[in-house]
Formats: C-alpha cells, sequence, structure tokens
C-alpha cells in the first residue's frame, strides 16, 4: 500500500491574511523563504475597515514594491480638530502637509479594500509564497521541529495538513494561533460600543471639512473622517442600553447623521457596531507559534494606529524570521520580536485611551493639551511615536529604538530603495577608511549594505547633528545603535549576521 505523501514543509505559515498577513507574506516573499498563508475567505473583506496609516507604514509599503501603486487611491490627512458640543475649537492638531524626513507624508487616509488587493496581487510576483483562500485552519499543532496546520474549505469538512517551521497567527481578535499558545493578556480597561457608518458622498459636501473632528461631549461623543474620493465615515458613542441592532437601522442612523447630511447627500455603504479594546497579549512567541496584528493587539481608534501597529509587527518580525530560518541566527532571536513590540503597541494604546475618555468627557482644551505635554509642558502633536521596548542593540545605544529617517538621496532617489530590506550602514566615509581592516573585513562578510554619508548632503548632516561617525539601520528601518569610534564600530559590526 503506497505511503500518503507528506504535506509540503515550508519555513513559515501565515494564518489570516488581512493588511498584517499580507506584508508579512509579502516580506517573507521578498526575503526568499518559502510561505503558506490562509485565510478562510477567498478575497478581501469588500468594505471599509481601518481608515488611517502613517509614513512609517507606507515606508513597509515602500520596501514590499507597492508604495508608489497604492499612493494613487490616498489622501493626505490635514489633521485632527477637537471640538465641544457648540462647535468651539477646543484643539488643533496640524498633519504635516509637505514630505516628511521618512521620505512621505506623516498622515494618510486610504481604503482598507484597495491596499488589501494591491497586496495579495503582489505576492503573486514571489514563486514561494502559497495562498490557502477560502480554507480555515481549525488547529495548529508543534512537533518537534515543526508545526503542523489542519484546514478545512467552506464545501466540505475533510480536513487537509500544511507544515511549517514557524506559524505566525495574523488572525485577529479571537486568534485560534492566541488561543493554542495560551497566553495572558493585559487589558487596560477601555471597553466602549461605538456606531461605524461609513458613506458614500453623491455630491460634494465641503461645509463637512477635510479635518478629522472629534466630537467632544458627556452627551454624545463622535468623530468624523474624510476619506479618499466621496468617502465619509462617523462614529457615534453608544450607551450600555442601546441596543446595536436598532442603533444600525438605517433610520436611526439618519438620525444621528441629520446635523451633518440629509438621506439624498450621500448613501449608506455600511452601519456596524464595534467594541472598542484596549488588549494586549502579555507573550507574543511560544516556541515555533507567535501573533502579530489585532491577534496581538486591540486598540481604541482614536490615534489611528490599530492597523499601524499590525504592519509594524509584521515588519520587525520578517527578518528575524528569515535569519532563523537560513540558520543564520539562533531561534532565541525570534524573543526579540515581543520584547521590542510589545511595549511599543502597549503605549500607543494607552495613548489612545487616554484620548477616547477625553473626547467623551467633553474635558476642554487644557485637559487635550495637557495629554499631549512634552516633558517641558509644551504641546508635543507632531510626533508622539514611542521607540522600541528593550531588545537588540549596541554601540551607542542613545538612539537604538528609534525610527531612522528616508532622506533623498544625492541623486534624487530614496534611501531604502538604494539598500533593500537588510542590515544599512551609514558612515562618515573618512572615518570608515581608517576603521581597522579586520572591522572593515567583517563588514564585507555580511549582508550589510554600506552608504557613505560623504556622498549625501543629508545623511552627513544627520550624522554630525548626533555627533556620531555611524549608524547602524536594521531591515526595519530602525536604529539598532551609532557608533562614535572603532570599538563601538565593531560592536556594531557583530550584531550583524554572517552571509
Amino acid at each position: 500500500m503506497k505511503e500518503p505523501e507528506a504535506p509540503q514543509r515550508y519555513d513559515v505559515a501565515i494564518v489570516g491574511l488581512g493588511p498584517t498577513g499580507a506584508t508579512l507574506a509579502n516580506l517573507l516573499g521578498l526575503c526568499g523563504l518559502s510561505v503558506v498563508a490562509f485565510d478562510r475567505f477567498d478575497a478581501p473583506y469588500p468594505l471599509p475597515r481601518a481608515v488611517h496609516f502613517d509614513d512609517e507604514v507606507m515606508r513597509s509599503l515602500q520596501t514590499i514594491g507597492v508604495a508608489d501603486e497604492i499612493a494613487s487611491n490616498l489622501r493626505v490627512n490635514v489633521g485632527m480638530r477637537f471640538v465641544d458640543d457648540t462647535g468651539e475649537l477646543l484643539l488643533d492638531w496640524p498633519r504635516p502637509q509637505e514630505i516628511g524626513p521618512h521620505g512621505w507624508h506623516a498622515s494618510y487616509r486610504f481604503h482598507q479594500p484597495d491596499l488589501e488587493r494591491t497586496l495579495r496581487k503582489a505576492l503573486g510576483r514571489f514563486a514561494g509564497v502559497d495562498l490557502m483562500t477560502g480554507r480555515e485552519v481549525r488547529q495548529v499543532t508543534e512537533r518537534g521541529d515543526h508545526v503542523v496546520i489542519e484546514h478545512t474549505g467552506s464545501d466540505d469538512m475533510a480536513a487537509e495538513q500544511a507544515s511549517a517551521a514557524y506559524v505566525v497567527g495574523c488572525d485577529g481578535a479571537n486568534s485560534l494561533v492566541r488561543r493554542t499558545m495560551d497566553v495572558g493578556e493585559t487589558d487596560l480597561g477601555f471597553n466602549e460600543r461605538w456606531l461605524v457608518v461609513d458613506l458614500l458622498l453623491d455630491r460634494p459636501k465641503p461645509e463637512l471639512g477635510d479635518h478629522t473632528i472629534q466630537y467632544c461631549s458627556a452627551e454624545r461623543p463622535a468623530t468624523y473622517a474624510r476619506g479618499p474620493a466621496n468617502r465619509r465615515r462617523f462614529e457615534f458613542a453608544l450607551s450600555r442600553d442601546e441596543d446595536a441592532d436598532a442603533m444600525s437601522r438605517p433610520e436611526t442612523v439618519w438620525r444621528l447623521l441629520q446635523r451633518w447630511l440629509a438621506p439624498d447627500e450621500a448613501r449608506l455603504e455600511r452601519a456596524a457596531v464595534y467594541t472598542f479594546q484596549s488588549i494586549v497579549a502579555d507573550t507574543w512567541r511560544a516556541g515555533r507559534l507567535m501573533i502579530a496584528g489585532d491577534a496581538a493587539h486591540r486598540t481604541p481608534p482614536f490615534m489611528g494606529q490599530g492597523m499601524c501597529a499590525g504592519i509594524r509587527d509584521a515588519a520587525n518580525l520578517a527578518w528575524k524570521l528569515t535569519l532563523v530560518a537560513r540558520g543564520r541566527a539562533p531561534a532565541a532571536l525570534l524573543d526579540s520580536y515581543g520584547a521590542e513590540r510589545r511595549p511599543h503597541a502597549l503605549e500607543y494604546v494607552a495613548t489612545a485611551m487616554r484620548l477616547g475618555r477625553l473626547v467623551n468627557a467633553s474635558g476642554g482644551g487644557q485637559a487635550l493639551e495637557a495629554a499631549f505635554a512634552g516633558p517641558d509642558g509644551a504641546p508635543r502633536m507632531q510626533s508622539i511615536a514611542p521607540r522600541l521596548g528593550p531588545g537588540l542593540g549596541g554601540g551607542d545605544r542613545t538612539l537604538t529604538g528609534t525610527l531612522f529617517p528616508q532622506p533623498r538621496l544625492a541623486d534624487g532617489g530614496r534611501l531604502d530603495d538604494r539598500t533593500g530590506y537588510r542590515f544599512v550602514l551609514v558612515v562618515d566615509g573618512a572615518f570608515w577608511r581608517r576603521a581597522p581592516t579586520d572591522i572593515r573585513a567583517r563588514a564585507g562578510k555580511s549582508d550589510l549594505r554600506i552608504v557613505d554619508a560623504d556622498d549625501h548632503h543629508e545623511l552627513a548632516a544627520w550624522l554630525e547633528a548626533h555627533d556620531t561617525r555611524a549608524v547602524l539601520v536594521r531591515p526595519d528601518r530602525y536604529i539598532l545603535g551609532t557608533a562614535g569610534g572603532t570599538d563601538q564600530l565593531g560592536e556594531l559590526l557583530s550584531a550583524v549576521p554572517a552571509v
């Protein structure tokens, strides 16, 4: 009797093909790993969900190679305003309209189905990436040096199997992978139901404005957001005794919207009640299983950072999985994923939760400004990005865990396009030429791109501004460390795996 064929063994299996899973699959495909990605639906969810992402996410899309394509369907966000029940402006939070230090605008509005379709289409470039859409993962079981994934289709209950060295659960708030890992969660205590309403305008409504508006009210907090083209979103807080089905009915929705829109001015695309939470998993890796995106963290929407956090997870994890899968780094490297990403995500969740409570309480402009005050008491509205949690580092660690900028190079190109998804050493040319031979030889044996700052004014200015001679940038564009001397340079290079 013929033995059944063993399932194909992949480097990585991804459960869930939303923005986080699709980004991770693209980055792993870019690195040449064999990947299988499962999603229970045949096509991306067709209605809006996330509506905002930032310049860091755009850099990840640039790395994948889809940023210019998706840019045509985006709207640059002009900022956020907070008003009270009378319409009085409490606080103005403008977003820069010029290209920022990361090579893109600081804030974008988008239509999630457009992004998901683009990311899925991009996966067709990689011969090593297999998509298993319309397949629901029922069980993941770790067995020694691999994980067995059992999955079924919608038209039959007979389970099939796949096998991978590692599994990443990008499978949402009710994650099967997280439940299998049996890890605890930290709940910061935000739990509110909001009605989310998406509309398509039938004619221009310039009076709605281009800003995101937070209507701070103790009675009925609300949010307005302009999307690309004729898309608009409103969100309304619900009380505990309001029925979700009743509040989602068109007649109720239009009653809530009557302050801004009439039924003959727009079409309802969707009205749904969501429970906004503030939960972060305590552990993001257990053996060969990991979680990312909503499986690892859920945030209130007031900072627009829910999907952004998932994309950051993917960018942090992909290069580490690649090094481990290729045997160039120990599996312990994967522990740095949760160590770095969890505190980062937790701080964003805490900030969003604090902002949400201020919106709900109508605390006034002074309370809102205090929520964003810097150490000197001045408003810190332009950038509230935290640094990564304690993890990888070397040399001078003053800037470790902060995002390195992406200037235009001397030829007009972007830095990330020149370097690719790998380690980058930006050096003062004279300093590098004086470096000991053994240190320079070590760099030659690594998958490392060396960029001479002497050839690029903005990079030279960055080194001078930070009083350093070299900076080692990780594939996810975060700084591993800087070097002011050859000893620190040697320490930095020792952190880069050899080819």
